[in-house]
């Protein structure tokens, strides 16, 4: 529950360095027109300096965390390890939801007490009655956002400004001096876990990225408060990412927005996890986006959980069951329907919040063998227009047709995608994955067992036509993510 539009904030996924995937991006560069591929370690100097300005990565610094009231610098895990200490110190990715896992804050009377203080301080403007009522009715419009063009701050701001009838430059520096001076205040109504600062920083001295995972209804100071109140100040705890309504575009409930998580870090190959006590909005959402899951709660007294959860307790038994755990079972389950619908929603949500401020020389800054972020952009955007619409369509109208091989990869040069406009190519893509998804959203669930013959694959069905290409895109990010991260690779 938000309000101002505020500056973007970096994004800040520490990155994964991860190389093409053989035969689909390693190919001989043709240098058209003139213009060759500007390799990426020549840049590397020149987006170090803009990449603060431009809110792209973080600095190339190592991470710092508290230990015993200090700063001290982590490190990453050392090669030449024994077996043990490299399973201790394995690469995983655990997403923490914030309010009443890290911190004991129950929303039921936060929410109010937070309402009650937004709408009195703002009382010379609005009636506190309507303010809060608008207020709320703006933040279900967020809630039904399912826009991956449109960040939550976007969507609260069209449905709250205009319905108070007053602009935002008039509320914006209002709002802004009451998240400085009056938010602190509800630190009453919450109690730090003491666990919650023992868990993170095991996490992290095990080189692990670690998400700050809370439902992104409000903005990004008052979530980073929280988290100082819950004692993991974000300037002493070096976390992957922290969801807030400014960048992301889905809510929790919607399993797409764990979809954009794992696309904001590159789609880590690595195990992961999500922790959270709400079974709503922290569980059953991002098992459906293909994620396991930990429940935070008290001890079952029958012994067994009434979810269908990877595992489940009070958060300071988090750290020993993941020692008990065998790696392979917490890796990501994304081959189902649901988690390949919510990977092609998040894809140009991510895409949006990665291109928004990228500076005009990166959209053609290449790898040495690969493509270039506006040939991936204008790949994606041709092969839904050209293959992936197309073939639903077919298998929708016809029975068990076949769907030749396209090579897709060759309009990479045919076409000259190095010269188009990235922007404009983010935007077309954009539209042309909505109008899919669109088609997707309005099945029936039987419409997705028509059998289809794949001119690659042979026998197949529509189900596996999209799980293909929630992978597809899924390679894509991560070569992007690489790709836009050279500092930390």
């Amino acid at each position: 529950m938000p309000p101002p539009q505020s500056p973007r904030h970096p994004v800040d996924a520490r990155p994964v360095r991860l190389l093409p995937r053989p035969g689909h991006l390693a190919r001989q560069r043709l240098h058209l027109h003139g213009t060759a591929p500007r390799p990426a370690a020549q840049f590397a100097a020149s987006l170090a300096a803009g990449s603060a300005r431009h809110g792209l990565l973080p600095q190339n610094q190592p991470p710092r965390l508290r230990a015993g009231g200090r700063l001290r610098t982590v490190s990453h895990p050392p090669r030449g390890l024994p077996p043990h200490r490299r399973r201790q110190l394995m690469t995983f990715t655990l997403l923490l939801d914030l309010d009443d896992t890290l911190l004991d804050n129950d929303m039921e009377a936060f929410v109010p007490a937070y309402l009650q203080a937004l709408s009195g301080y703002m009382a010379q403007h609005s009636p506190p009655q309507r303010f809060a009522q608008t207020l709320l009715a703006a933040t279900r419009k967020m809630m039904e956002n399912r826009r991956p063009d449109r960040t939550l701050e976007e969507t609260f701001s069209t449905a709250f400004y205009p319905a108070l009838g007053l602009s935002a430059e008039t509320l914006r520096p209002e709002i802004e001096t009451f998240y400085r001076q009056v938010f602190p205040s509800l630190q009453r109504v919450t109690r730090p876990r003491p666990a919650a600062p023992a868990l993170v920083e095991t996490a992290l001295e095990r080189g692990w990225r670690v998400v700050i995972a809370t439902n992104p209804l409000f903005p990004r100071t008052a979530i980073e408060q929280r988290l100082a109140w819950a004692g993991l100040p974000v300037g002493e705890y070096p976390f992957a990412l922290v969801t807030s309504f400014e960048t992301f575009h889905f809510t929790k409930a919607v399993p797409a927005y764990y979809a954009e998580i794992l696309g904001r870090l590159g789609w880590p190959k690595d195990p992961l996890l999500m922790a959270g006590n709400d079974p709503d909005l922290d569980l059953r959402p991002a098992q459906k986006a293909g994620l396991p899951v930990f429940w935070v709660t008290a001890p079952p007294k029958s012994g067994t959980s009434p979810l269908a959860t990877d595992g489940c307790g009070p958060l300071d038994s988090l750290p020993s069951w993941l020692a008990a755990r065998a790696p392979v079972s917490l890796t990501g389950r994304f081959e189902t329907l649901e988690a390949a619908l919510a990977t092609l929603r998040a894809t140009p949500a991510v895409l949006d919040t990665w291109t928004r401020r990228l500076p005009a020389e990166a959209w053609r800054v290449s790898p040495p063998e690969g493509w270039s972020v506006v040939e991936t952009i204008c790949h994606l955007r041709d092969s839904d227009l050209e293959i992936n619409l197309p073939r639903l369509q077919t298998a929708l109208q016809k029975d068990n047709p076949f769907l030749p091989a396209v090579d897709a990869d060759a309009w990479v040069d045919e076409r000259n995608y190095r010269c188009e406009d990235g922007p404009q190519a983010v935007r077309r893509f954009i539209e042309i994955r909505m109008r899919l998804l669109s088609l997707l959203d309005a099945l029936p669930p039987q419409a997705f067992r028509r059998p289809v013959r794949h001119g690659i694959f042979g026998p197949s069905t529509l189900e596996e036509l999209v799980v293909f290409m929630a992978g597809h895109d899924r390679m894509h990010l991560r070569t992007l993510h690489a790709l836009l991260s050279p500092l930390t690779g």
